[in-house]
């Protein structure tokens, strides 16, 4: 481990602790047994539990740019081109939340662009909203997934602390989570897109909508009444937020 992974991991609290299993901790001298794991390649990597407050939770936007840019938290860190940390205004009334960068977002470091993100954009017009102006956009995971494959537990795991930091600071108004694991993660539930669209759900006193994503509905051409259903609720649901 170089010098400065070790250095990012212990600034977010997820330094490992090398262990050869069966021996003693490191603060009891497992210090010179960690070396000669970590040389022999011995898969005996225990984690050590990250504190209740994580360093995340903390940071305003300037550090939490930074560290979603200079994550190296888990192997996405390696094969991507750049993060995507977000866009819009720090403190818009609608956020929207996705699930991943795609090829695009991964070479141009934002969420939503090429032909999903002008769907999108066409979405949010339709219901007077300019995502530049009203909406901030971020992903669960801030790296791409090589291929475009879906987010692995442990991807999400490492993200999403980033996220909720992000939820804290622009203390949206309304949710609306896009896709099948942005539903899943924000709701910690494994119910399909189906069964949770057309209500309003709750992330932390936040009301939140779900919907399809951009890219589903590309290659799903019926589903786009389903999805402007969605956001007509969605926008029943901030006019009556407003109102309240």
């Amino acid at each position: 481990m170089t010098p400065r992974r070790l250095a990012l991991l212990e600034e977010m609290g997820l330094t490992p602790v090398w262990r050869l299993r069966g021996t003693a901790t490191p603060d009891e001298g497992g210090a010179a047994e960690s070396a000669v794991a970590e040389a022999a390649g011995i898969e005996t990597v225990e984690r050590v539990a990250p504190p209740s407050a994580h360093p995340v939770a903390e940071m305003q936007w300037d550090a939490l740019r930074a560290a979603i840019t200079g994550c190296q938290a888990c192997a996405l860190g390696r094969s991507r081109k750049q993060a995507v940390p977000g866009v819009g205004p720090s403190e818009a009334d609608w956020m929207i939340v996705g699930e991943a960068p795609g090829a695009e977002e991964d070479a141009r470091g934002e969420p939503f662009v090429g032909q999903a993100g002008l769907l999108l954009d066409q979405m949010l017009a339709a219901i007077d909203l300019n995502r530049r102006e009203h909406v901030y956009i971020a992903n669960v995971l801030k790296c791409r997934p090589p291929g475009n494959r879906n987010p692995a537990p442990e991807e999400i795991e490492q993200c999403l602390p980033y996220l909720k930091r992000q939820i804290e600071l622009v203390r949206p108004r309304l949710l609306i989570a896009m896709g099948r694991f942005a539903a899943q993660t924000l709701l910690n539930t494994d119910a399909s897109i189906a069964s949770l669209r057309g209500k309003r759900h709750d992330y932390h006193g936040v009301p939140l909508i779900v919907t399809y994503h951009p890219a589903y509905l590309l290659r799903n051409l019926p589903d786009k009444a389903k999805a402007w259903e969605d956001l007509c609720f969605a926008r029943a649901t901030m006019q009556a937020l407003q109102s309240a």
